[in-house]
């Protein structure tokens, strides 16, 4: 598609009646709370990593989940689930992996690896750092790398032309904005000094959050999150589009928000955010989201659901 098309209106289908995967049974390390799908296609199986945690809001510890499908509709968890956890209450969230630009897997050396971010919400401290770590198989996952950038959150990245090109939230301060970084071996990173994506639509409120980002006929093409209502007993959350020839020079849909929370389904009510997208055979994009009810809010997101576009 040119230009001018990926900035028409995204008409987004729900295409499953159900949540594709939900919260866990009474007693799993996800039983209260479900986000951040993090989805690779291989061999023909659908691989999601997410977060997910027990507990009351403030005390959450997010360790990683690994659930698979045949389709892409109905994912089952990994009886090894949860497949990685932190130390020291630290919380392992919105995971993704290291991909081509198309958005297709990319092992390195035979290995997957995986970029996320932690904190430690029981101790108060809302700093996020960036860690790395790799695997063989998905499911055992060797020691995370110390971090490596501060204050970023639901990092995107894949690699192209011998560098890795990543785009965060930069958590630093309110208003949270999204900013671009390359490294050439994904330890060591370059930022660029400014923020490549910032508050300026009607639409979007305090902060810009969760980029997910794929490269197609030469653009690249952002789809993120922001919070589109005040106070917080209404707030909701809904997903943005944006579109760049170089990668640090936006443009962003003047339909935005693309897609948003579906009153009737009482899972996914109000917030509709933390995503992740893949280009599929058939020639449409898949979009799985992480959703959450209205308040109060007990479960720091509630269900995983998915739609597709025939772009």
């Amino acid at each position: 598609m040119d230009k001018n098309q990926w900035l028409d209106p995204q008409l987004w289908e729900r295409d499953v009646d159900a949540p594709c995967l939900s919260l866990g049974a009474a007693g799993q390390f996800d039983d209260t709370h479900l986000f951040a799908p993090c989805v690779a296609l291989e061999n023909g199986c659908y691989y999601m990593w997410y977060s997910g945690s027990r507990g009351e809001v403030d005390l959450r510890v997010f360790a990683l989940g690994l659930a698979t499908s045949d389709d892409g509709l109905h994912f089952t968890r990994h009886p090894a689930s949860p497949v990685c956890t932190l130390e020291a209450d630290h919380s392992i969230l919105t995971p993704t992996l290291v991909r081509d630009p198309d958005g297709s897997l990319r092992r390195e050396a035979g290995k997957l690896r995986m970029f996320f971010s932690s904190t430690d919400f029981p101790s108060g401290d809302t700093r996020h750092t960036l860690h790395a770590m790799t695997s063989d198989d998905g499911l055992r996952w060797e020691t995370p790398s110390e971090p490596l950038l501060e204050n970023a959150y639901a990092p995107t990245l894949f690699w192209e032309d011998d560098h890795y090109r990543l785009w965060y939230t930069d958590v630093t301060a309110d208003p949270w904005t999204i900013r671009a970084a390359q490294s050439d071996d994904g330890f060591e990173w370059q930022v660029h000094p400014h923020p490549v994506l910032e508050l300026n639509q009607e639409w979007e409120f305090q902060r810009l959050i969760y980029p997910a980002v794929l490269k197609e006929d030469g653009y690249y093409l952002m789809w993120y999150g922001s919070y589109n209502s005040y106070p917080p007993e209404v707030m909701k959350t809904s997903i943005g589009f944006a579109i760049s020839e170089d990668g640090l020079n936006w443009t962003k849909n003047s339909h935005n928000p693309i897609f948003g929370p579906d009153p009737s389904r009482p899972w996914e009510s109000h917030f509709t955010t933390s995503h992740s997208l893949l280009r599929l055979a058939d020639g449409s994009l898949r979009l799985w989201y992480a959703s959450r009810t209205k308040p109060p809010f007990v479960h720091k997101y509630y269900a995983i659901g998915t739609a597709r576009w025939s772009a």
